[in-house]
């Protein structure tokens, strides 16, 4: 399937520390897919392998038919991948605009369609009333809807969001998930999310992928997943009890 981004056999190995363990999942063009877990369960480690970040040790990565196993990044993002990072990763000294522009010409668009690109992603994002501000001056949740408008603009099938509600007030987090469903559909993007806001997670994703120490332990429907004893016992129930 053209539209596939298929995990084979994944695992990862950091001296002895075996931080993913034969990891298989599927992430199609239209759908969001949740990657949760306890932390430290492999969310991360697995989104740095796909986005080229990390070799694995072992295991195979394909986008549709092609393999792009331990691909470097650059490569990576020219096979219409792209993600966003935990800790936000934007050039303060710069405008709104000119963050989106730049990752657009970084995965070679012209400076005139990188321009043409950042505009329609920004208002995509709803930021385009900021465009002409320095993005440092940004309050948080709008950093946060940044960092996603640069990874749209480099023109993904597929994209890779790293906490996208993390630090997010409720109110906050309900906007960006009405956006990125909006987003889904309108580009027919794949969208794997990992998040520890349950909320956010269960009203967005079409299915679910749970890791615990590096190990998938649960897949399937947000209602599937919720029943799962499994799923309950390693992470659903410790938040709960969390709030």
């Amino acid at each position: 399937m053209a539209g596939q981004l298929s995990v084979e056999h994944i695992s990862k190995n950091f001296n002895g520390l075996q931080a993913l363990d034969d990891v298989n999942l599927t992430l199609n063009q239209g759908e969001i897919l949740g990657l949760i877990g306890p932390n430290g369960s492999g969310k991360t480690t697995l989104i740095n392998i796909i986005s080229g970040l990390l070799p694995a040790t072992s295991g195979k990565l394909f986008v549709g038919d092609k393999e792009i196993t331990n691909y470097p990044a650059y490569k990576i993002a020219h096979h219409r991948i792209s993600r966003t990072f935990q800790t936000i990763r934007l050039f303060r000294e710069l405008t709104v605009k000119e963050n989106v522009e730049a990752a657009a010409v970084g995965i070679g668009f012209s400076r005139k369609t990188a321009r043409e690109k950042a505009m329609n992603t920004l208002k995509e994002m709803n930021l385009e009333g900021y465009a002409e501000l320095l993005a440092g001056t940004l309050p948080y949740g709008l950093e946060r809807r940044l960092e996603i408008a640069r990874a749209l603009a480099m023109d993904p099938i597929f994209v890779l969001l790293d906490e996208p509600g993390a630090g997010l007030n409720e109110e906050e987090s309900s906007d960006l998930l009405i956006v990125l469903d909006g987003i889904r559909h309108k580009y027919n993007l794949g969208m794997m999310v990992v998040e520890h806001d349950m909320r956010l997670i269960m009203g967005l994703c079409d299915r679910l992928h749970v890791l615990q120490s590096g190990k998938t332990i649960g897949e399937g429907t947000p209602s599937q997943i919720r029943e799962d004893p499994r799923v309950i016992e390693a992470y659903l129930g410790e938040s709960e009890t969390e709030g």
